[in-house]
């Protein structure tokens, strides 16, 4: 999956379609308060998609509870659905994780912590980043 020539919008009309939060932290780069994020504690069954265009992210079905103060997840929903940005911005290396459609700033991915997960990795993201879409009873 690549960037959609679709989906690259205009400051202005990034500002139309996101609150002044959602702008900053998608399209700045910005990050959301520990602990206050609608999906931090949730274990809703369910798929997590971009609120910038609406492209499938993450599953619950790797949601794990963290403790961070951001929803966690071991694994992306499909592997070509984010992307990987080089983030040195707070005097150390990240990875930073980015929606591979829309290209919207979603968090970042830390290796090496420990969590007794399937995979080495937890996906650090925004809640107000993601929409749920709940699994069909």
């Amino acid at each position: 999956m690549t960037i959609d020539p679709s989906q690259f919008r205009t400051p202005e009309q990034w500002r139309a379609q996101l609150t002044p939060q959602e702008y900053h932290v998608l399209r700045e780069a910005g990050t959301e308060a520990p602990f206050i994020g609608e999906y931090t504690d949730t274990t809703t069954e369910g798929v997590y998609r971009c609120k910038g265009c609406d492209a499938q992210l993450f599953r619950s079905t790797e949601k794990f509870p963290s403790h961070c103060g951001w929803p966690s997840f071991f694994a992306p929903a499909d592997a070509a659905g984010v992307r990987y940005v080089e983030d040195r911005s707070h005097g150390t290396v990240r990875t930073e994780v980015r929606c591979a459609v829309c290209d919207s700033h979603l968090g970042h991915v830390f290796a090496g912590e420990g969590y007794d997960t399937p995979t080495d990795l937890r996906y650090c993201i925004n809640s107000i980043c993601l929409v749920l879409e709940p699994t069909s009873e």
